[in-house]
């Protein structure tokens, strides 16, 4: 049998304290106890972005014609847009121009239309937007259509919001098994958050008289949905 040696002995009590030093955080890890739980969550959000469309047709003797007369329009309705309040840099945005021949007895005319969509940062003014772009020669229009501009701090709201109530459905389950709601080990979004906004449109492109009143319009509120499936530790 071999002698036990000062320095072996201090090596055994080293190694004897280490492995005494890490049970504190053995005896303190997790029992290996959860609770899942699943919750939805659903808020309304103002919404403060409305979009509207404008269409310009002319009818004339030639294509070139027809297309300068359309041009003309449209910057008059641009420049009306322009200069709306809520209507910022970036806002108005052209659309698809089109010529078309039609016939009228024996002569050939071109009718060429164009359009605008512009998006509105004051949405209880899309009324008045409207009224604006017929006086200034549009010949069609279409919406508003309301949404909400950040989409992205209305998820951010609606997943805290889930969560919370995940973990007060936690917290319940772990009172009755007589434990302790611990962390959370795992979360996963549900299906992903959902818009679900209300769209009041006119038909597209829908021909409206110059002499038409300011409509009256109302924002409104787009719902947002989100799920969350959450997994907590016992104590």
């Amino acid at each position: 049998m071999r002698p036990i040696t000062k320095s072996t002995l201090v090596l055994s009590l080293a190694a004897l304290l280490a492995a005494c030093a890490l049970l504190p955080a053995t005896a303190g890890a997790a029992t290996g106890r959860t609770v899942a739980v699943t919750a939805s969550a659903s808020i309304k959000v103002p919404n403060d972005t409305a979009k509207v469309g404008f269409g310009v047709k002319r009818e004339r003797k030639t294509r070139a014609a027809a297309l300068q007369a359309t041009a003309a329009g449209l910057r008059q309705v641009i420049a009306a847009a322009k200069a709306f309040p809520g209507v910022g840099e970036g806002d108005i945005r052209t659309g698809r121009i089109d010529v078309s021949p039609v016939k009228k007895g024996k002569a050939t005319l071109y009718i060429a239309t164009e359009g605008i969509q512009v998006t509105l940062h004051e949405p209880a003014k899309a009324g008045e937007l409207i009224a604006k772009g017929l006086g200034a020669g549009a010949t069609g229009v279409s919406g508003p259509t309301f949404s909400v501009g950040n989409e992205e701090e209305a998820f951010a709201k609606v997943l805290a919001a889930a969560f919370d109530k995940a973990r007060e459905r936690a917290s319940v389950l772990a009172a009755q098994a007589g434990a302790k709601l611990g962390v959370a080990l795992t979360i996963e979004e549900g299906e992903g958050a959902e818009f679900i906004g209300p769209r009041f449109d006119n038909a597209a492109g829908a021909p409206v008289s110059k002499g038409t009143p300011t409509p009256p319009t109302k924002p409104g509120t787009s719902r947002v949905k989100a799920t969350v499936h959450v997994i907590f530790e016992l104590q």
